[in-house]
């Protein structure tokens, strides 16, 4: 049995995945988030800390792409 999404999302809190030292690992950290609660951890932790306006305006398209995926 594989682990669980708490476990996943703890192995990668918004800090890993925002806070790369390159913007092609940023853009993978965005590009696993796996559901819309991660996501939303991210965006607060984004807008508290650097509030870049290219990554959040990457993790909008990230949110519009999990809803299309929920629909």
């Amino acid at each position: 049995m594989g682990p669980t999404d708490d476990e996943e999302s703890n192995e990668f809190p918004p800090e890993k995945r925002l806070e790369a030292p390159n913007h092609r690992l940023i853009k993978a950290g965005i590009a696993t988030i796996p559901d819309m609660e991660t996501l939303q951890e991210c965006v607060a932790y984004e807008n508290a800390h650097q509030n870049r306006t290219q990554i959040l305006r990457r993790l909008k398209w990230k949110a519009e792409e999990l809803r299309e995926d929920e629909a």
